[in-house]
């Protein structure tokens, strides 16, 4: 208690420091400044009127109990330690002249408010071990001095202990109660720092579990192509006999590592996938399912993208991406947009693939709490796909309401000039989801009466 009335508990920054606004944060001093200006007169005129005190002593007195008060908004610590002994001296001067019944004593009417102004502030500043010596130290002096002059006291002592008893619990608790809630805000943000960070490395992690498929497939083609060549290619050399099988060994023992690595980085309730990775062949069975779960949609994807001869060659990885960043898309609109027009577009222009995902507004106002508890990683996934093949990204909302979700994807390796008799990369096919009129009825998008397992469940699964 004695170190804690030694020592501020906190820097000497002013209350309110942390404010957003400055007519907030100089709100302290100016209560300070106008409650000094009021008290050092009053003080002054009724240490002299009322007790007949000298004007030196009374305005000595006066300067010692109110000046002090300008430091409440910083150091009231300081403050207490300059008026109380200002208040213990005024006590005493008033001694001799004060007669008994004629007066307050031993703590005038100016000193016990001017005190209870400084005990408050003191509680929104200091803890408890400081606040308790405060109310110790003014308690015990207000008795003794009490005891001293008994034909004086009228028993006002009493009362201004449990005035500033009052004064003290109540700015402390004040202060008590905005720790708290400055804690309980540095939690959430932790907590929702900690969470998005969990949630990159589960996306992440779902990534390369879908990309092992990708990889799996290349590093078999180069074992069954290196076992294969003294086969395929008459009169080999031994040495390069070797070398195709030294190359089909390595390839054999990455995929068991390839293996190893998918074990540590599947989760719980994972052990069953199986299916291969969907492609952009199935983005027209996902806006199908789309429309099926309320939202009319609509599909444009150049014909070069689909299936059949003269198809442009789509690396496997930005193939898996564009799928997945339409799935998220859509399963958006469906969480947070259910009703809202959809359109989506997926084309070739020059090395790189297009994918744009747009929905109008929903046609009613969806619930707050039910849009952020229904929310998943969508955004984030997309983000980490479009990183992994070396895109950009670009989504946001529109000005009537509704979002935009547009992805550049490299075509790396692939070959962008589709083969002779191939339609252009600007020729477009329009594919509407069934139920709405059909703009090109020569569409090579393939129908799909059903869904896929994948896209049946949820959009994002």
């Amino acid at each position: 208690m004695l170190y804690a009335l030694s020592h501020p508990s906190h820097p000497a920054v002013p209350l309110l420091a942390d404010a957003p606004k400055r007519w907030q944060r100089l709100l302290p001093y100016a209560v300070a400044l106008i409650l000094m200006v009021v008290m050092l007169p009053v003080t002054i005129q009724v240490l002299t009127h009322d007790y007949q005190l000298s004007g030196g002593v009374a305005g000595a007195i006066g300067a010692g109990q109110s000046l002090p008060l300008l430091m409440i908004a910083h150091r009231p610590l300081q403050a207490w330690w300059i008026v109380f002994p200002a208040g213990v001296a005024g006590a005493l001067f008033l001694v001799g002249p004060l007669e008994p019944g004629h007066g307050i004593w031993p703590w005038p009417a100016p000193t016990i408010v001017g005190m209870l102004f400084l005990l408050f502030g003191l509680g929104l500043r200091e803890r408890r071990p400081a606040l308790v010596g405060v109310w110790v130290v003014t308690a015990v002096t207000g008795l003794t001095l009490g005891q001293l002059e008994p034909q004086l006291s009228d028993g006002t002592q009493l009362l201004a202990i449990v005035l500033s008893a009052a004064a003290l619990i109540i700015g402390g608790a004040l202060r008590e109660r905005g720790e708290a809630q400055r804690r309980l805000v540095e939690q959430e943000t932790i907590s929702e720092a900690e969470r998005a960070h969990r949630t990159l490395l589960e996306e992440r992690t779902r990534i390369a579990r879908e990309l092992h498929d990708v990889v799996a497939h290349h590093m078999s083609m180069i074992t069954v192509q290196a076992d294969s060549a003294p086969y395929r290619i008459s009169g080999l050399p031994s040495e390069a006999a070797e070398e195709f099988a030294s190359i089909a060994s390595s390839a054999r023992e990455s995929l068991t590592e390839m293996r190893r690595l998918l074990v540590v980085l599947r989760s719980e309730g994972t052990e069953g996938e199986r299916s291969p990775q969907p492609g952009l062949d199935k983005i027209q069975q996902l806006v199908e399912a789309t429309v099926r779960a309320g939202v009319p949609a609509e599909l444009s994807m150049a014909r070069e993208l689909g299936p059949g001869p003269g198809s442009l060659a789509v690396p496997q990885a930005v193939d898996l991406s564009a799928y997945r960043i339409v799935q998220e898309a859509l399963a958006n609109v469906v969480r947070h947009a259910p009703g809202a027009v959809t359109r989506v577009s997926v084309r070739a222009e020059g090395k790189d693939l297009l994918v744009l995902v747009v929905n109008g507004p929903a046609p009613e106002p969806t619930s707050r709490v039910e849009a952020k508890g229904a929310g998943g990683h969508g955004l984030v996934g997309m983000r980490e796909r479009v990183r992994l093949t070396g895109g950009t990204l670009d989504t946001g909302p529109l000005p009537d309401g509704g979002f935009r979700v547009a992805a550049r994807l490299p075509l790396a390796g692939a070959d962008a000039t589709p083969a002779p008799g191939s339609p252009s990369p600007d020729a477009d096919s329009t594919t509407p989801a069934p139920g709405s009129p059909s703009p090109d009825a020569d569409s090579t998008t393939p129908d799909a009466d059903t869904a896929s397992p994948n896209e049946k469940d949820s959009p994002g699964t």
